[in-house]
């Protein structure tokens, strides 16, 4: 579940610039579920929506695919990159984009 206070804003963001499809919205909830692939990413009003501002989670989202360049080549021109695509001594070539609230999220497969 990630907390927004924009919560149509922050889905046509998922659809229009990652590919997602939007399977569920309540406005007076002020609730949505995105998916693509299958990936189920919940945005939601947040409880206390007096104090909230912006995203307080310090970590990232890792997405593990078997697709990565086909969607950092689908991604790349309608997201803000966090970093580009790269093979990483890890042995995972990924790449990171910022949603449309800030959250990182990251896209990665192994290298083989």
């Amino acid at each position: 579940m990630l907390y927004t206070r924009h919560i149509r804003e922050s889905v046509d963001f998922y659809v229009n610039n990652l590919g997602f499809t939007c399977i569920g919205y309540d406005e007076d909830w002020g609730w949505a579920t995105v998916s693509r692939d299958d990936i189920e990413i919940m945005l939601a009003l947040p409880v206390d929506s007096a104090t909230f501002t912006m995203p307080k989670f310090t970590g990232s989202f890792y997405i593990r695919t078997d697709k990565v360049d086909t969607l950092w080549a689908e991604l790349k021109e309608k997201a803000v990159i966090c970093y580009p695509i790269e093979d990483f001594s890890y042995g995972m070539r990924e790449f990171g984009v910022f949603d449309y609230n800030g959250y990182l999220l990251q896209f990665g497969m192994p290298i083989e």
